[in-house]
């Protein structure tokens, strides 16, 4: 018996060594696809992506623009539903009938235009892009922790039978199998983000560039860009090469005032950048906006950041006085020629 119990004491003294341990094949391949991604995302931004490890916390730009009208809110809109059912029928009422007067006073000069265009550079008359639209989904979705299974959709019922039908389903001798349904049924921003941050469209617009414009891949235009035709200079200064999103008004894919569309190549790159770009998908994209009119055209970060924050104050300011303020105030820029590029 004092051998035995010598050899144990022997044993829990020795000290033991483990192998390192070496990360999974799916560990390796998951951290090789998001440094993949994520280098994919910092390239095809128009500027350079700053080490956030070293960056300092840079301070939030806080717009003030005198001439809006302010609203007092009950609470901060997150996004057009938050908007009165009186409100988002002015809106679209104006859009209809605001686009449909554009129309028919410009369709003499867009087929002037059009046949400009054929006799000043070879190609076609129009340039189809696809742009991020409305995110209908975003942040209306959420999980509410107080009802376990249960997913809620603001002013929806119908979701919510789903989620319980999906938690029904699952079954109950697994533990936590009703969380994972439910999670599974829960269609949120995170999930959302993984295939785009909003309904994408087909954007309208006279083509000002060369053909072979994009060849080398996504690239956005600049101050005394080469690719840009002789014609396509003057349409640009005057905003007449964006008269063909009229028709994308009529569509219910775009309103005369709100955040310009920004294009899904670039969208997950600038959202991961720039705090708060996501939330511009709240709201219906816009022929014209309030950052186009304070703002201009800038493609650095600081002016990407400068068209979030107006995006986001004109959220909390949208109203009818308001979008006509900035649809008159635009036509001092298509005079002008500020911001254009």
């Amino acid at each position: 018996m004092t051998n035995v119990a010598q050899t144990i004491a022997d044993l829990s003294a020795a000290p033991v060594t483990l192998p390192p341990v070496e990360p999974s094949t799916a560990e390796a391949v998951s951290t090789e696809t998001t440094e993949t991604t994520e280098a994919v995302d910092a390239a095809a931004l128009p500027f350079a992506v700053a080490d956030r490890s070293t960056a300092e916390p840079e301070d939030p730009f806080r717009p003030h623009v005198n001439w809006l009208t302010q609203l007092k809110l009950a609470a901060p809109r997150d996004g057009v539903w938050s908007l009165e059912r009186r409100r988002k029928l002015q809106k679209r009422t104006v859009d209809i009938v605001g686009a449909s007067a554009l129309l028919l006073a410009a369709a003499v000069p867009m087929v002037v235009v059009a046949g400009l265009i054929k006799l000043d550079s070879r190609g076609p008359v129009f340039y189809h892009q696809k742009r991020v639209g409305l995110n209908r989904r975003g942040s209306r979705r959420r999980f509410d922790p107080r009802h376990s299974g249960r997913l809620r959709l603001r002013g929806t019922r119908r979701t919510d039978r789903r989620g319980d039908r999906r938690a029904g389903d699952a079954d109950p001798r697994i533990p936590g199998a009703a969380e994972q349904a439910a999670a599974r049924s829960y269609a949120g921003p995170e999930r959302r983000g993984s295939v785009g941050y909003g309904r994408t469209f087909t954007l309208h617009k006279f083509r000002t560039m060369t053909t072979d414009a994009e060849k080398d891949g996504v690239k956005l235009s600049s101050r005394g860009d080469a690719r840009i035709t002789r014609l396509g200079k003057f349409l640009r200064r005057t905003r007449i090469d964006e008269l063909p999103q009229l028709f994308n008004v009529l569509k219910g894919e775009m309103s005369l005032v709100g955040p310009r569309p920004e294009r899904p190549e670039l969208v997950q790159g600038l959202v991961q950048e720039i705090p708060g770009f996501g939330e511009r998908t709240n709201l219906v994209p816009g022929l014209t906006g309030l950052a186009q009119v304070e703002n201009g055209y800038d493609n650095e970060r600081e002016g990407f950041v400068r068209k979030a924050a107006y995006d986001q104050l004109y959220l909390q300011t949208c109203c009818l006085r308001n979008d006509v303020k900035i649809l008159i105030r635009t036509v001092g820029v298509v005079v002008t020629g500020k911001g254009a590029c």
